[in-house]
């Protein structure tokens, strides 16, 4: 079973009114966390594109806290939901939230890593082909851009459940579905970004980590 993007639950606590809550997100941070913990710098700036209710944004800031953590998302709704985790976790490094549509120009100058999480098959291709533009910009030479989600790939058999989530995104909207690796790959080739790492994750999904060229 693949974890794809759930119905919002209500939050909890003083500000439960703008908190979003994910489940999957408790099922997959951890994991997330044990594949950053020897891909990104020591200290700087990360970007999270598309950071959804912003409970991944704390759970990072909390694991890594020598790094600033930039969250952001094109939704008002969800930038009100990472508000409301952010003052609930009272964090020095977690920045307040800032828009942010990935196929459109960014606000952010300069970054030294960028993570996105679950963006890539609830998007268009022009949403994946802005966060390779982006990444390829304002990444330092061997900065990490890391890709979450479920992938299919050539000469490896898709999940039947990743079948199911992949018909059942392009139902909801048909430019949404899952993206094939060699696809993203090669329109991050384009940007200046080499795939440095393909890590096979719980619940049949890919971390994807791309280092910008020297």
């Amino acid at each position: 079973m693949t974890d794809g993007p759930e119905p919002w639950e209500p939050g909890s606590g003083r500000v439960a009114a703008e908190k979003r809550f994910a489940p999957a997100t408790m099922r997959n941070r951890d994991a997330i966390v044990a594949v950053l913990d020897d891909a990104l710098p020591s200290c700087g700036l990360v970007l999270e594109v598309a950071s959804g209710s912003g409970q991944h944004a704390v759970h990072f800031a909390v694991s890594f806290p020598l790094l600033d953590w930039q969250p952001t998302d094109p939704d008002p709704a969800a930038l009100a939901s990472i508000a409301a985790w952010r003052a609930e976790a009272n964090l020095p490094n977690l920045r307040p939230p800032i828009r942010l549509d990935a196929a459109a120009d960014w606000p952010v100058a300069q970054v030294d890593a960028i993570l996105c999480i679950n963006m890539v098959h609830i998007s268009s291709w022009d949403a994946t082909l802005g966060l390779l533009k982006g990444a390829g910009q304002m990444l330092p030479p061997g900065g990490l851009l890391y890709l979450y989600g479920p992938y299919t790939r050539a000469g490896v058999e898709t999940a039947p459940s990743n079948l199911a989530f992949d018909a059942s995104l392009k139902a909801r909207d048909p430019r949404w579905g899952l993206r094939r690796l060699e696809d993203v790959v090669a329109a991050a080739d384009r940007q200046g970004l080499r795939l440095d790492r393909v890590i096979d994750m719980p619940a049949n999904n890919l971390s994807l980590l791309f280092r910008r060229r020297d």
